[in-house]
């Protein structure tokens, strides 16, 4: 069901890139918005791996260097099917662990020092697994479509505002009100939709993430500590890469919780939970 929504969400977020070029710049509009959104993502995307371990200071350790952990990782990779994922260590008191790389091929599994000492070793094989599901399911591939298609839709939108979509009489009667509306409400849709495309990765990651593994329960029982161990320690991470953790760095309920890039931790608990048939 969650590849499903996710597919749904994609096509939701692509047609609303067509509406919106059609209503502001006419045929051409979503082109060439799409092409700008891509040309920038797409090197965001190649290099992303190399962006955010930068960002956080990760080192790269060996087996000689982490045993336990190298070993760990690669046995859970091989219960993937995927390719050994280069291994780094985040000199962070949060305890947190995302997952980057283009493609299994050039993947990377990077955890917090805070992770490693709030976690037993079963707890870490299924924050680990969660983590390999990301790069097994190329998950940052799919976040990069639904970045650069957001990303021209937020283009389209400011083209609106500071120079004008297309004249009345090209919109058959469309009103300003009516443009200034959709320049308003099409990028916050775009981000709402995002949100929820990350949302629904993360739940097939934990069902990847319990398989590779083979006990649903580590990583449910992990969740219960990450979060409570990030809001007490709190990451400071970059909002932009919120989405590649395991647990957000940011929380909230309500009305927040439609831009939330993860799940609530409860939920996820409670789907693993039956997975382990309880």
């Amino acid at each position: 069901m969650n590849q499903l929504k996710t597919v749904i969400l994609l096509a939701a977020l692509g047609g609303l890139l067509v509406v919106l070029g059609g209503y502001l710049g006419g045929k051409n509009g979503a082109t060439i918005a799409f092409v700008i959104a891509l040309a920038m993502n797409v090197g965001s995307y190649w290099f992303s791996d190399r962006i955010v371990l930068s960002m956080y200071h990760a080192q790269e350790v060996t087996e000689s260097e982490a045993p336990d952990l190298y070993r760990m990782i690669r046995n859970l990779a091989q219960n993937a099917e995927i390719p050994m994922p280069k291994v780094y260590i985040i000199p962070d008191d949060s305890p947190n662990a995302f997952a980057t790389g283009r493609n299994p091929e050039h993947a990377a599994v990077a955890v917090t020092e805070g992770i490693l000492r709030l976690l037993n070793k079963d707890e870490l094989a299924g924050v680990i697994g969660h983590e390999l599901g990301h790069v097994k399911n190329r998950d940052i591939l799919i976040q990069t479509v639904a970045a650069t298609i957001g990303t021209a839709i937020t283009y389209l939108a400011h083209f609106g505002f500071f120079f004008g979509g297309r004249s009345d009489d090209d919109r058959e009667g469309g009103s300003l009100f009516g443009s200034i509306l959709m320049m308003i409400l099409a990028p916050m849709a775009a981000a709402v939709i995002q949100m929820a495309i990350s949302r629904s990765r993360e739940y097939i990651a934990d069902d990847a993430g319990a398989k590779i593994c083979g006990h649903p329960l580590w990583l449910a029982s992990a969740l219960g500590k990450l979060q409570r161990g990030s809001e007490a320690i709190p990451m400071h991470g970059e909002q932009a890469t919120a989405p590649m953790f395991i647990v957000s760095p940011f929380f909230g309920g309500g009305l927040s919780s439609l831009f939330s890039t993860h799940p609530p931790i409860e939920n996820r608990i409670e789907r693993l939970e039956k997975m382990a048939g309880y």
